[in-house]
């Protein structure tokens, strides 16, 4: 109660604001030059009549008698956080000259609950300097949006796994900077683009490294280093072969432990990515030979593609009804297009990626509804599963260079030709048959002007069919097997590769 009396402003001010300042000072302020708390205390006794500061506290025995005086020890429970700070402000306060005026438990728990405040108030600051700033909820849709929209030059990060390699018997191993380099056949036709198609007539590689069937062969996409190509095959093995100036196997990748059913190159042309009937998806950077993504899934993959956008997004089916959508820098499953079907026999990006078709095994006994199905590819929303009606499965699609339509291999054996645009209307007016396709999953794809349609056969013939008249251009007998693979160079306007049952991959030219 005396320390209450000091505390209160005289009188006997001469102004009304000198008597309003005073009245509103805090009593308690924290000290500049340390943490000791300090209370504004007016004399009674002082001429000037102005307040001043002055330690109003008892001294450290004293603290402690009171501090038992208002069952300091008592103190447990949720309220021990209290009695800890109301000790150590005890602790740090000094002797004072006042210690006689000040009695009672008021000075002592204001001053522990100043301290209790700022030591909450700094636990509070390093927790937020600890986690950074706080990010607001970001929806799942607007998240793919930017994954997808994201640049590719951004950096990624991916897991590196030790990877089996294994060199190859016929030539050496090369190193990076011999790996990548230009091909002096290739040099002359990269200034040049929008040749036309040449029908290649002689083979000028046979190359038999493979020991299973081949599945899969694919050139590099980078024109530079177009000199690539990729092979999978049944053998468990990955193969990359210059097959433009030597014909010979540069690396073998041994990730997987079953048969690799289809494989693919990367945009920038540095990474692999592969899929096997180990249900393993794997993308192996082409020079170290190292694993950057593995994901696995719950069937066994037989198709997979990269999205054409985005570079760290693709998207695998198999034996299963459900396609799978991955995220490799992550890595996490992002979409899941899921169907009433069995089995997953191709996939293909159109419109720029928005939309995606798969190919299944559904087949009624009168009709094939859900043979071929359309996705929104943000979004995994079924858009169609009306677009071919004839009781055929379709094993591979492709999709025109310059125009807005699509190709199907059916086991009908002809191919149809779609538009890439909703409803994905078939022209009856034009069908590509006169090849045997008899149950395998025979690729087909365009010329890189558009003008031919390439189809390997059952037989294992090479079948040029013209776009525009649907009639055979030219026939090829390539392999004594299947044909099951083609794929036409990106830059020299007659070179073919070929692949069959046997093993065996052929370049024609």
């Amino acid at each position: 109660r005396e320390l209450m009396n000091c505390l209160v402003a005289y009188e006997d001010s001469d102004s009304d604001t000198e008597k309003s300042e005073i009245s509103t000072q805090s009593k308690y302020e924290k000290s500049r030059d340390g943490d000791h708390p300090r209370i504004y205390c007016q004399s009674p006794s002082a001429n000037d009549r102005q307040a001043t500061y002055r330690n109003a506290i008892p001294e450290l025995s004293k603290c402690w008698d009171m501090g038992h005086q208002i069952g300091l020890d008592n103190v447990v429970g949720p309220q021990m956080e209290y009695k800890s700070a109301l000790r150590t402000s005890a602790a740090r306060i000094p002797s004072a000259s006042l210690s006689s005026q000040i009695s009672g438990p008021t000075v002592i728990e204001n001053a522990a609950r100043d301290s209790l405040y700022h030591n909450k108030k700094r636990k509070l600051d390093e927790t937020v300097s600890t986690q950074g700033t706080i990010k607001p909820y970001i929806p799942k849709r607007l998240r793919q949006v930017q994954i997808l929209s994201s640049n590719n030059t951004k950096t990624s990060v991916y897991q590196e796994v030790p990877v089996s390699f294994v060199a190859s018997d016929t030539a050496e191993l090369p190193s990076p900077s011999t790996f990548y380099t230009v091909s002096d056949f290739i040099q002359p036709y990269l200034e040049t683009s929008g040749r036309s198609y040449d029908i290649p007539k002689d083979m000028i590689f046979h190359m038999n490294a493979h020991s299973g069937p081949v599945n899969r062969v694919h050139w590099c996409p980078v024109r530079q280093y177009s000199h690539l190509l990729l092979s999978a095959s049944m053998d468990n093995t990955i193969k990359v072969w210059n097959a433009v100036d030597t014909g010979t196997c540069l690396r073998t990748y041994s990730c997987h432990s079953s048969a690799v059913r289809d494989a693919q190159w990367s945009s920038c042309g540095t990474r692999i990515l592969s899929g096997g009937f180990d249900s393993m998806l794997y993308l192996t950077d082409t020079e170290t030979g190292k694993l950057l993504f593995s994901g696995e899934n719950e069937f066994r993959i037989s198709c997979l593609k990269f999205h054409p956008n985005n570079p760290d997004v693709s998207v695998c089916g198999g034996f299963s009804a459900m396609v799978n959508a991955w995220d490799t820098r992550t890595p996490k499953i992002i979409n899941v297009y899921k169907a009433a079907v069995q089995q997953t026999l191709d996939i293909l990006f159109i419109n720029e990626g928005r939309e995606v078709l798969t190919t299944t095994d559904a087949v009624s006994r009168d009709s094939a509804d859900r043979t071929i199905i359309a996705w929104d590819f943000l979004t995994a929303a079924k858009i169609s599963n009306q677009i071919f009606h004839e009781r055929y499965t379709c094993p591979t699609m492709a999709c025109h260079p310059k125009e807005s339509v699509f190709v199907a291999q059916t086991n009908g054996n002809y191919i149809a030709l779609f538009s890439t645009q909703r409803p994905y209307k078939m022209n009856r007016r034009k069908r590509y048959e006169g090849h045997k396709v008899e149950g395998f999953a025979v690729g087909c794809e365009f010329s890189p002007d558009g003008t031919f349609i390439l189809t390997g056969s059952s037989e294992g013939k090479v079948y040029f069919y013209n776009y525009y008249t649907s009639r055979i251009a030219h026939s090829i007998p390539a392999h004594s097997t299947a044909c099951v693979s083609i794929n036409c160079h990106p830059v020299l306007p007659s070179l073919l590769a070929t692949c069959d049952w046997d093993g065996v991959i052929k370049i024609w030219q």
